[in-house]
């Protein structure tokens, strides 16, 4: 017994020090969202703020382009989307493009060197597209991303390829019978924070297969009838939203009443804004170029990768932290033609 009792508070002492290394010493920084009594308050870390800051850099715009000249579509060939366009911002736009996608690979990431109009180079043809894209973003969407908009680096970041998009997740192989009727549960997936909710909430509330939906406002169906499954994939998207923006659920609703909109913040009405975005263009420009992208550049399933909320949040509520890229090539990003 005299050996058990300080064996047993040495075990605490080993288990505890890990538990105490994952805590944040303070001060922590608290912004008041709602109502006072609410508890609608977001708590950040200043320390950690700064070093997510200091590690996200925007590259710097170069000089204006003049206007007046010819256009870009009648000194090159095959400038189908860009062709309004005079040469010198013709020019300023590819030349930020490369250093926003491609800075390593250069132009020929995206170009035939020996031919530049030719179109066998698939990234040709989909940098086209994320072109109309962006175009539309920028003027459809500004409920969501106003007049700070978006350029093609912030998903990019200077690489290839975003470090945050999705596809078709089939998960592990599932035994037969009763056991194999899991509905996506229990995998601890990182997209839903390691819960229990569904693992792949962007399969269907993402492309516009399903609605999100939680809970009806009757006690009898009379309304919408969803099942529960539904409202579980939903409240993984939502983890995923917390995530995505380094926020907690009281950024977009009232603690009060989660599903009331006359009580939540503004912010509920531009997530919600934002999620209609998302999967508009998954479903307009990205699975429309399922028959270019080859199959290292698509999921286990075959289908493309997709944009979620961190494709351009990635962990902070502005992507950017509101850097405002766009008002530096508004002409040239406004130019796109469908």
């Amino acid at each position: 017994m005299k050996i058990a009792i300080p064996a047993a508070i040495g075990l605490g002492v080993l288990l505890a020090i890990p538990m105490m290394l994952q805590w944040e010493r303070p001060p922590m920084d608290s912004t008041q969202q709602g109502f006072r009594g609410t508890g609608m308050v977001q708590v950040d870390n200043p320390r950690m703020m700064a070093v997510k800051k200091a590690a996200v850099t925007v590259p710097e715009a170069s000089d204006q382009a003049e206007t007046g000249g010819q256009k870009a579509s009648e000194i090159y060939e095959n400038v189908q989307v860009l062709g309004d366009l005079n040469e010198a911002q013709f020019t300023r736009l590819m030349l930020a493009i490369t250093e926003w996608v491609s800075p390593e690979e250069g132009c020929n990431y995206c170009h035939n060197e020996e031919n530049l109009a030719d179109d066998s180079v698939y990234t040709k043809v989909v940098a086209r597209k994320m072109l109309q894209m962006t175009a539309n973003i920028n003027s459809q969407w500004k409920p969501h991303v106003a007049e700070t908009g978006v350029t093609c680096y912030t998903c990019h970041r200077g690489q290839p390829v975003p470090a945050n998009v999705w596809s078709i997740d089939p998960g592990p192989k599932q035994a037969g019978g009763m056991a194999a009727g899991r509905n996506g549960q229990n995998l601890a997936a990182s997209q839903v924070a390691f819960t229990s909710l569904p693992y792949d909430p962007f399969r269907d509330l993402l492309t516009k297969t399903e609605s999100i939906r939680v809970a009806a406002q009757t006690a009898l169906p009379e309304g919408h009838k969803s099942p529960i499954q539904q409202a579980e994939k939903t409240y993984g998207l939502m983890m995923h939203f917390s995530q995505s923006m380094g926020v907690n659920c009281t950024f977009c609703h009232n603690s009060r009443n989660f599903s009331d909109w006359t009580q939540s913040p503004p912010t509920r009405v531009k997530a919600w804004h934002g999620i209609e975005m998302v999967s508009s263009i998954n479903e307009k420009y990205i699975q429309s170029l399922a028959s270019v992208f080859p199959d290292n550049r698509k999921g286990p399933t075959g289908d493309v990768l997709k944009s979620n909320c961190a494709t351009c949040h990635q962990g902070a509520n502005k992507p950017l932290y509101g850097a405002q890229m766009l008002k530096d090539y508004i002409v040239e990003l406004s130019a796109a033609k469908e």
